[in-house]
């Protein structure tokens, strides 16, 4: 059952992030405006599968003054593809790529005034690293070498959750309501039809069934389980901030607090 943390009288809570700042150059990708009021956490992108200076500034900028947490976003070097096709790397190059994103996140945060308080990988990146242990561990030392208090935002029952917890890594396990899930727990491709869930209803659904149940149904049509600590939107999805304004209502209403402090 996903563990809503409980806190006083009786109530439980949990966070909200979105992957934001995915603009670069002229490009205009999601509506981190709109959604920025709707969520707890912001996972914002490096400057490698997405971003650039201006809009790491301006959208560390943005979640300063909602007092929305900073989370870095880091993704392979592949701008054309989105950071969502698989690269091949040498021993240690993930561990470089995630060092240098999560350098370059912290200056922006520093300026700031605030601190990066969680990595949590994008695309290929976060679905490589739940499934190998190679690049789970190089994310994982990346981290402490960088900051060993930060938490790292892993999917729920993968090999890297379990792995960041075992090398004492604070973990917070993500839960996607807005994404089809195979009967192992795992993603379903975004090249499988049906991967990506737009029906506002459908998600409030989902949302609802892990907090009274921790349970969801695969795109296969099996109940599976999920630890739940944190609920991602992902911020290029159109109509991404009704999807979170929709999810964080129907938190609200069943009695669950919404707050970063879920993680702490």
């Amino acid at each position: 059952m996903a563990d809503f943390r409980a806190c006083r009288g009786g109530r439980v809570k949990i966070d909200i992030n979105c992957d934001m700042g995915e603009s670069f150059g002229a490009y205009r990708i999601g509506e981190d405006e709109k959604i920025i009021d709707y969520i707890t956490s912001a996972n914002i992108a490096c400057g490698l599968h997405a971003g650039d200076p201006a809009v790491m500034a301006a959208t560390v900028g943005l979640a300063a003054r909602h007092d929305v947490a900073v989370g870095a976003h880091p993704g392979y070097p592949d701008i054309q593809g989105y950071g969502r096709r698989h690269i091949e790397t040498f021993p240690g190059e993930i561990k470089n790529y995630v060092l240098y994103q999560l350098g370059a996140l912290s200056a922006f945060a520093r300026a700031e005034g605030i601190k990066v308080r969680h990595v949590k990988p994008h695309g290929a990146l976060y679905n490589d690293a739940a499934g190998s242990e190679r690049a789970a561990s190089e994310i994982i030392e990346a981290v402490k070498a960088f900051d060993p208090d930060l938490i790292i935002f892993a999917l729920s029952g993968s090999l890297f959750s379990e792995m960041a917890a075992a090398a004492g890594i604070k973990v917070a396990n993500e839960a996607f309501p807005d994404r089809a899930y195979t009967r192992d727990g795992r993603l379903v491709s975004r090249n499988i039809e049906g991967a990506v869930i737009h029906d506002i209803r459908q998600v409030r659904e989902r949302v609802l069934s892990l907090a009274r149940t921790g349970k969801l149904t695969s795109i296969d049509g099996d109940e599976i389980t999920l630890h739940a600590d944190t609920l991602c939107v992902h911020g290029d999805t159109p109509g991404a901030w009704e999807i979170a304004r929709e999810i964080r209502l129907s938190l609200e209403m069943a009695g669950i607090t919404v707050t970063a402090e879920a993680l702490v």
